[in-house]
């Protein structure tokens, strides 16, 4: 499924892993027979609420950065993220002795921000409505010297997100399917690269917010289409086009994607704390959601689920799933 040409090879996420060893946690893999019953298979959770800075971001950031010169770590890194890349690098720097500027819409979630400033980051803000963040942060870096370490759009980070598909399939073995969340599609392009690689029958099916649904409706067209910037509860979604790079990938790799609304995926935030008693952020929840109300179709035996993050504070939590928590 992947050639010479392809941004990102299964090997790469391989070599991805071994660079990740000892510094990015292997997650846990959490089984559920309520969820296996309600949704009528066999369900495995990757449980990516459990990586450092509580979202799979970690592994694609600390994977680019340890790729860097010592003169380009001396410089510094930028990047632009709504929080959980934003905090990936900020941690990826520091461990790695580097600064890190960062470019965060002025709309991120408080505790994100906290976050990535207490990893020693500095924060640039903007409006995510008007503003283009990835304009700010090539000037930033352009004016600083510094290198730009995208949330997608580079090799070694989907690479590095593709090692939590890897490590799913090393603990659970065969599945017949796995649901990621896909925002600007480096989740997705680095797991369908190694899962089709090592099971090609394997179907990889993406979940959008509804209001974010700009990889489904690329997918249909052929090609990359805009959507006005979404407003949805699932801020690391909330983007208005898939990456050039992930899309060369994930339009042939991609089997479906699935839609939810905001309202499914409080539902699915709230059935994870209270069965299956863990936190979930929005965008970490879309494709339990997609599960829970079958928008993800008939489903097959087995089926894994990249839970991607839980990166939400307890107000804000409390707020989206009853304030009677």
């Amino acid at each position: 499924m992947t050639t010479t040409t392809a941004p990102v090879t299964p090997d790469d996420v391989r070599d991805a892993a071994e660079q990740l060893k000892g510094v990015a946690h292997r997650t846990p893999v959490l089984r559920s027979r309520t969820l296996d019953e309600l949704v009528g298979a066999e369900v495995h959770l990757k449980c990516e609420n459990f990586q450092r800075v509580g979202a799979f971001k970690f592994r694609g950031a600390y994977n680019a950065v340890s790729r860097l010169t010592p003169e380009q770590l001396s410089r510094g890194v930028a990047t632009y993220s709504s929080g959980n890349h934003a905090q990936a690098v900020a941690l990826a720097a520091r461990e790695l002795g580097a600064t890190a500027v960062i470019v965060m819409p002025e709309d991120a979630p408080p505790s994100k921000r906290a976050a990535t400033a207490g990893y020693g980051a500095e924060i640039v803000g903007y409006d995510r409505y008007t503003g283009d963040r990835v304009a700010i942060a090539e000037a930033l870096a352009a004016e600083r010297g510094l290198t730009v370490i995208p949330p997608y759009e580079h090799p070694h980070v989907m690479a590095g997100q593709g090692t939590a598909a890897l490590e799913l399939l090393e603990e659970a073995g065969r599945l017949d399917a796995i649901l990621t969340p896909v925002g600007g599609g480096g989740l997705m392009a680095g797991s369908a690269t190694v899962a089709k690689g090592m099971h090609p029958g394997i179907r990889m099916i993406g979940v959008e917010p509804e209001a974010g649904d700009d990889t489904k409706r690329s997918l249909e067209a052929g090609r990359r289409v805009s959507i006005p910037v979404p407003h949805t509860i699932a801020d690391g979604q909330a983007l208005h086009t898939p990456g050039a790079l992930t899309f060369s990938v994930n339009r042939r790799l991609v089997d479906d994607i699935a839609l939810v609304g905001d309202d499914e995926i409080r539902d699915a935030m709230r059935f994870a704390f209270e069965r299956l008693k863990i936190v979930l952020e929005p965008s970490g929840a879309t494709p339990l959601a997609a599960l829970l109300t079958g928008r993800a179709g008939p489903l097959p035996h087995r089926v894994g689920v990249i839970v991607s993050g839980g990166n939400i504070d307890a107000g804000r939590f409390a707020e989206l799933c009853g304030g009677g928590l």
